[in-house]
């Protein structure tokens, strides 16, 4: 990344990028959690992808050395969770896999923060989603939450997520009302989606399935985190601006528009913009 990328240029990337999901289909192994799982394979489906969950702890070597991406989510953490995680993690470095971590309260508990800092120290990852509360947590950070949602002041999204990417080496997107694609050179701010989005559970973790995908179709990780925040982004506000009966139909509008979404949806509907 440098001072020639240019809003053009990323979303060309991006388009590129969903070309790429959809000509692979690579297969996205999830350690995630037990709330939105079957959200999470029915988006990674509908981009184009193919999920695969497991929890046995006896299959996950195997499991990730066929596998395209890891996507790590800690939502429902217990024990086993706690284990599984470092060793997932571990394992797709060894193997040279991109992995996603997505902090889910990473702030709302001492047993949450203690296992990503553990993370963060020991595991390398491609790109890391999160809330503002969820990424300032990360750098160790007093937050405002309340259990998995974040009460932060959104602001300060474009310098937090730069000073996070600097601080953990990797590629940051900070979810919101506006949204923060960064790396230590690059901000991305990505205005898409919709309140309404908020009334259905899961468009978080399934963003991070949505990076999976396109990391796992061989895409480097700034242009996988901005690839899967702008499509639920459009995806979401096609939807909210759609006739819709109640919040179910709008959560199955929202992964109808993804399995829908293309280069022209993405070049109507993109409001994005680049800093330095």
């Amino acid at each position: 990344m440098n001072r020639y990328v240019s809003e053009e240029s990323v979303l060309n990337a991006v388009t590129s990028g969903l070309s790429e999901i959809k000509e692979k289909t690579p297969l996205v192994y999830h350690l995630t959690n037990m709330v939105t799982i079957n959200d999470c394979a029915n988006v990674t489906l509908a981009i184009g992808a193919s999920p695969l969950m497991s929890f046995c702890i006896d299959e996950i070597e195997e499991i990730i050395g066929f596998s395209s991406s890891v996507v790590l989510n800690i939502g429902t953490m217990d024990k086993s969770m706690r284990e599984m995680a470092l060793e997932v993690g571990k394992i797709a470095n060894r193997l040279n896999k991109p992995i996603v971590l997505d902090p889910v309260g990473a702030g709302a508990t001492r047993a949450r923060r203690e296992l990503v800092q553990a993370l963060v120290q020991e595991v390398k990852f491609s790109v890391i989603k999160g809330n503002m509360a969820e990424i300032k947590c990360l750098l160790g950070m007093d937050v405002k939450s309340r259990g998995v949602d974040s009460l932060e002041n959104e602001n300060s999204g474009e310098e937090i997520s730069k000073l996070a990417a600097k601080i953990l080496s990797t590629t940051i997107a900070i979810t919101g009302k506006i949204d923060y694609i960064a790396n230590e050179e690059v901000v991305i701010k990505v205005m898409n989606g919709s309140s309404s989005m908020s009334l259905v559970s899961g468009t978080g973790c399934m963003i991070s399935s949505l990076i999976g995908a396109f990391l796992g179709a061989e895409n480097n990780s700034f242009i996988s985190a901005l690839g899967g925040v702008l499509s639920m982004g459009i995806a979401g506000e096609i939807s909210s601006n759609q006739e819709y009966r109640g919040t179910g139909s709008l959560k199955v509008s929202i992964i109808d528009n993804i399995s829908n979404m293309n280069e022209d949806l993405i070049n109507k509907y993109s409001k994005v913009s680049v800093s330095f």
